[in-house]
C-alpha cells in the first residue's frame, strides 16, 4: 500500500450561509457547520484511502466566532495522520470578507474516520507523509490525541501512552 502525502487529501468546499442555515440571531447553526465539516472530512479521508469511510468521532470543535447570514464560508480538510484503519482529519473554516476577499479563520475541528470493507469491518489505510511544518505539527499531535482518547475510553493503560508520558513526564 503506497503512502500518501497530506496535500493529496486536501479537500475544499465553499458555502453561502442562507436563511435556513441560521438561528434566530442570524448566525450559522453550529449543527449545520458540523454537517458541512463532516462531509468535507469524509472526502479528505476517502481521498487518502480510496475506500468507504465512516465517521468514528468528532474529537475537537472550536466555535471561535459566529458566522453570520450571507457569509461566504470555505472549509479546508486534510488528513493529519493515518493509523491502522483510522485517519485523523483537520478541518479549518474560513469566512471571506465580501469586499476585500480576505479569508479569516473562524473555526476548526478534528474528525476521525475509519475505512471499512463491504461488510462494515475496518480495513488498513495507507501511511501518511507530512511535508510542511504545520502538517508535521498536526501529525505529531495526532498520536497524543489518539492515546488520550484511548485512555479516556478505558482502552489503554496510561502507562502505555508513550507520547503523553513524554509530554507530561519528560520521559
Amino acid at each position: 500500500m503506497k503512502a500518501k502525502t497530506a496535500k493529496e487529501t486536501l479537500s475544499i468546499t465553499t458555502k453561502v450561509v442562507l436563511p435556513n442555515d441560521t438561528n434566530t440571531l442570524g448566525n450559522l447553526f453550529g449543527g449545520q457547520l458540523l454537517a458541512w465539516m463532516d462531509v468535507i472530512s469524509s472526502v479528505a479521508a476517502h481521498r487518502h484511502c480510496r475506500r468507504v469511510v465512516v465517521t468514528a468521532s468528532v474529537n475537537h470543535v472550536s466555535f471561535q466566532q459566529p458566522i453570520i447570514h450571507s457569509s461566504i464560508v470555505t472549509l479546508k480538510a486534510k488528513v493529519s495522520r493515518a493509523f491502522n484503519s483510522s485517519m485523523e482529519i483537520f478541518v479549518d473554516v474560513f469566512v471571506e470578507n465580501p469586499v476585500t476577499g480576505v479569508e479569516t479563520k473562524s473555526n476548526e475541528a478534528i474528525y476521525t474516520f475509519v475505512a471499512v470493507d463491504q461488510n462494515g469491518g475496518p480495513i488498513q489505510v495507507p501511511e501518511l507523509i507530512p511535508e510542511t511544518e504545520e502538517e508535521k505539527m498536526r501529525y505529531d499531535g495526532a498520536l497524543r490525541r489518539k492515546q488520550l482518547s484511548l485512555i479516556l475510553a478505558g482502552k489503554m493503560d496510561p502507562k502505555e501512552a508513550t507520547e503523553l508520558r513524554k509530554l507530561f513526564l519528560g520521559e
